[in-house]
């Protein structure tokens, strides 16, 4: 049978339910995805069991940043650190790349991006940066992740997005941080940034929470958002001296909340979270800092830090069945909430800032 003719028949039995989809069980049923730089100078995409057992490592073309895993399909979209310009949709069972996306002109991405619930959409975050504002690009993940729109972020420099569990609201992490790339990576407009979180639907902006003063030099750049729909988001300083806070809360309807952490805790943090995640049914919240060396936990209903874990360069965190996941670029991959640290150390893998759940 021609290739052809093989392609269309194949397409017909899956069309009929008649011959299995392929799911992330035929990409070694990894739970986490995480880019990787290894010793020869290259970079990888790879998919990371409950185990801590590595079962694909994928090549980039550069350094990756973060990944978004498609709900159904053993498909994720790896996006390149800045000024990396890559988001590279690649079929993890194979390791092929299906597609390339590129930015339209006069925009760039900023590494993040997440699916609709029914894998049709990709949302990517981006920059407009002759208008100064920020963009939100959205691709059709069924047909080979042609661009089909894009809509305003609701503020300037988007970093994360996410989805609200049980919806199609999305949630975005507006740092406030005005950008262009003929000025390299120096922000632009640090005295009058206004960081806030957007909340869309439909493309339509229904909700913003912005930072009052004296928070408004907090860029907000990373989220997590527990099976209540409650969000937390970590922050990066911009201002002159120690930073008044790093982690938020906020639930729709209400005001954002700040996590205040006193004296040396919010010190060792160095003003900047790097992940942060939900765990514990979402009671317990993890941020890291890369620069500190540190992992903090806080409780999310009293909005009080727990405890904290000394874990050199580590900046990934996610939540698997209620518990914490940690990376590091040192290569080692933790559950740091439980007493015995389970670990395991992949000395040619250095791990990068995200560990994204599947």
């Amino acid at each position: 049978m021609a290739r052809a003719g093989r392609r269309a028949f194949l397409s017909g039995l899956l069309a009929a339910g008649m011959v299995a989809r392929p799911s992330w069980a035929d990409a070694g049923s990894p739970v986490f995805l995480s880019a990787a730089a290894v010793p020869d100078g290259g970079y990888l995409l790879c998919g990371i069991t409950a185990n801590f057992d590595v079962v694909f490592r994928i090549p980039l073309p550069g350094r990756g940043h973060a990944a978004a895993a498609h709900p159904t399909r053993p498909e994720a979209v790896a996006f390149a650190r800045r000024p990396g310009t890559f988001p590279m949709v690649i079929d993890c069972a194979t390791g092929q790349r299906k597609a390339t996306l590129s930015a339209p002109e006069g925009r760039h991405f900023y590494g993040h991006g997440t699916f609709s619930a029914d894998g049709s959409r990709l949302y990517t975050t981006e920059n407009d940066f002759a208008a100064g504002r920020g963009r939100i690009g959205i691709w059709d993940a069924h047909q080979g992740y042609l661009r089909i729109g894009e809509t305003d972020s609701g503020g300037i420099g988007p970093h994360d997005i996410a989805r609200l569990p049980g919806s199609e609201t999305l949630v975005i992490a507006n740092g406030g941080i005005d950008t262009h790339p003929d000025s390299g990576r120096t922000k632009l407009n640090i005295p009058t940034m206004r960081p806030n979180l957007a909340y869309l639907e439909e493309s339509e902006l229904v909700e913003t929470a912005t930072l009052p003063k004296p928070w408004n030099k907090n860029s907000i750049r990373h989220l997590a958002v527990s099976a209540t729909g409650k969000v937390a988001f970590g922050m990066q300083w911009q201002g002159d001296g120690p930073a008044p806070a790093l982690i938020g809360l906020h639930q729709r309807g209400q005001a954002p909340h700040v996590v205040h952490v006193e004296g040396e805790d919010i010190h060792a943090m160095r003003g900047y979270i790097g992940s942060i995640a939900f765990a514990d049914q979402g009671k317990t919240i993890a941020a890291t800092s890369p620069r500190g060396g540190i992992l903090q936990f806080f409780d999310a209903h009293r909005r009080t830090l727990i405890r904290t874990a000394q874990i050199e360069d580590v900046c990934g965190v996610a939540s698997h069945d209620g518990g914490l996941t940690a990376t590091s670029g040192t290569g080692r991959i933790l559950q740091p909430s439980v007493s015995n640290k389970w670990s395991t150390h992949h000395r040619n893998l250095r791990w990068d800032n995200h560990l994204i759940a599947v």
